[in-house]
């Protein structure tokens, strides 16, 4: 079955309905000088070598400074999130690292985490080095789940105030009227689309009582909590243990902290058949249980949240399209065959939502 991520292209096609890529966009101006500028502004002067580090919704800078030591500047796509949001992301964070989790958060310069350069907010943290875990060693995968366990136990100690929630409305519902109604799906696949999305959002809807879950998508009978919340390999580095047996997973990249159940953290660490997938969260929870419980009705929310995941993705892409780094990065996004992918996609999604959850 193919699973989120496998997507169709075609080079032939164009876009449709999708304005250009714009040499105006806010980040247009984010120039390596100016980078280096707002670092000098905080008190760490660069010694010139600057990288961009893979980042689409920011942007992300590995700067080394005169010292020889290393930092990881990043700049906030400007009205995203507000700084109230954003400062909640740091103070989660600090908790985080304060119950010795391994999460890379800001550093606090000048007394604060985030900082105004040139029309952008910026935070600077502390290079970590490291690559993504092997999640088909299923030692790899308890030791990441007890981690996850420990990080939901601070996200479980208070929610957030500002920050939003993970629900079938943010995430599916408003998405999908505003694809509809920027008329950015091509119109020989636009009712195919469509139908297939009110029917996987209807599904989730009607499931929800069955579920444990309410309209607002939070469990009826579980804590909802604040989570990482874009959970994927990609957002955990892996070290080897060295000889002071040091080492092992740490998290970045808490952008996306959002309420939500617990399972939402797990899920995207999940890959291949349903035999592989039902292996890999056995050993996932194996380790997670060992330091928090673990609600079991969450596993029929597997589904329903990458469906989510899904719908949500095309709508990202699409009002990101006028940054010039999408249509560099995504050029097959916007044609027929993309948008005849996602339908095929969303059909499997409605199969496989309709099939047993996996158990551990």
């Amino acid at each position: 079955m193919a699973r989120l991520g496998a997507l169709q292209a075609s080079e032939n096609e164009g876009m449709h309905s999708i304005p250009d890529a714009s040499p105006l966009h806010p980040f247009a101006a984010l120039t390596p000088d100016m980078v280096l500028d707002a670092l000098a502004s905080v008190g760490l002067h660069g010694d010139g070598r600057l990288m961009a580090l893979s980042s689409y919704e920011n942007r992300v800078y590995q700067a080394t400074l005169e010292d020889g030591s290393r930092v990881v500047a990043k700049f906030y796509r400007p009205g995203r999130w507000s700084e109230a949001q954003i400062l909640e992301e740091h103070a989660f964070a600090a908790e985080l690292m304060a119950a010795e989790v391994p999460a890379v958060g800001p550093m606090v310069l000048d007394g604060r985490t985030l900082h105004p350069h040139g029309g952008f907010a910026f935070s600077v943290s502390p290079w970590r080095g490291g690559r993504q875990p092997e999640l088909d060693d299923f030692e790899v995968l308890e030791w990441t789940g007890r981690f996850l366990a420990r990080i939901h136990a601070v996200g479980a100690a208070r929610p957030f105030a500002a920050r939003p929630m993970l629900d079938l409305q943010q995430f599916g519902t408003e998405p999908r009227d505003w694809l509809l109604e920027h008329h950015l799906i091509p119109l020989d696949v636009q009712s195919a689309w469509r139908d297939a999305c009110d029917t996987a959002l209807d599904l989730i809807a009607s499931n929800a009582e069955s579920t444990g879950y309410c309209g607002q998508f939070c469990l009826k009978d579980a804590t909802v909590l604040r989570l990482h919340g874009d959970c994927h390999p990609g957002n955990i580095l892996w070290t080897p243990l060295d000889e002071w047996g040091r080492g092992g997973p740490h998290f970045v990249d808490l952008d996306d902290a959002r309420m939500g159940p617990a399972v939402q953290d797990l899920w995207m660490l999940l890959s291949g058949d349903r035999r592989q997938r039902t292996h890999q969260l056995g050993a996932l929870l194996d380790g997670y249980e060992q330091f928090r419980s673990f609600d079991r009705r969450e596993l029929a929310l597997i589904e329903p949240l990458r469906t989510l995941r899904l719908i949500h993705y095309s709508a990202w892409l699409a009002r990101r399209w006028e940054d010039p780094i999408f249509p560099i990065n995504f050029p097959w996004f916007g044609t027929s065959d993309y948008w005849r992918g996602q339908v095929d996609m969303l059909h499997e999604q409605i199969e496989v939502m309709q099939e047993e959850p996996l158990v551990a």
